[in-house]
């Protein structure tokens, strides 16, 4: 995501009306748009930096083995993958074909399905810092105190000096900011660290509480609005 909170994405092409037409298109949807017309170039880019989206114009193994190295390189959160092709068959790691001649309609639909995706993704993955104190309830009906670190969509960040279980459930209420009451979260523990930190999925939040963590959620992302409804 660049500075101006756009999603980012590369073109690898080497057809400059192809070029043209993409950055028309993602222009329109608010994502940035990085032209390379090699695969070495390709390569050293997703490399050194990280990106939302990738755009391969296919040309078979080259291509192939371009898109290996993308989920070579991605981290915590792969990158959509379009690839604009002759062929229309299904491709192993890529989310969204679109097929050649394009068009300006045909490009639109295909890279607003991979912006939805990439939109999902970010929600998932993105996390708001809170370090709010609370008291929890562990599946033993222990009771400890735990700090919650982080928050997003798809789960909390803990940090507590009692030993967390992976695999264990802990029952919290959760004061967010700027709310006037509290929401209701059970978690499961996937991962801990030696320092005490614990990251965990959601199990459940009752149905208005969730309407309200998403809500409040909403009013934090900070992404560029599409000029075009998405």
């Amino acid at each position: 995501m660049t500075p101006e909170m756009e999603f980012e994405c590369l073109v690898v092409s080497r057809d400059p009306a192809v070029f043209c037409t993409v950055d028309r298109i993602l222009h329109d949807l608010s994502i940035h748009m990085n032209m390379c017309p090699s695969y070495t170039g390709a390569t050293k880019f997703l490399a050194e930096s990280s990106t939302d989206l990738v755009v391969i114009d296919w040309e078979g193994e080259p291509s192939s083995e371009l898109l290996d190295q993308i989920h070579e390189f991605a981290t915590w959160r792969k990158p959509t993958v379009v690839a604009i092709s002759a062929m229309d068959r299904a491709m192993p790691g890529v989310h969204v074909i679109l097929r050649k001649p394009i068009t300006r309609e045909s490009g639109t639909k295909s890279f607003k399905t991979a912006y939805s995706r990439i939109l999902r993704g970010y929600r998932k993955h993105t996390r708001f810092a809170l370090m709010t104190k609370v008291l929890a309830v562990d599946d033993k009906q222990g009771t400890f105190s735990v700090t919650v670190t982080n928050i997003g969509e798809g789960g909390v960040g803990l940090a507590t000096n009692d030993a967390l279980e992976i695999g264990s459930t802990v029952t919290f209420p959760l004061p967010l900011p700027g709310l006037k009451n509290e929401i209701q979260i059970e978690a499961r523990v996937l991962w801990t660290r030696s320092s005490g930190v614990a990251g965990c999925e959601f199990v459940h939040i009752p149905a208005t509480n969730r309407q309200i963590l998403r809500a409040w959620l909403e009013s934090k992302y900070r992404i560029k609005r599409p000029l075009i409804p998405v």
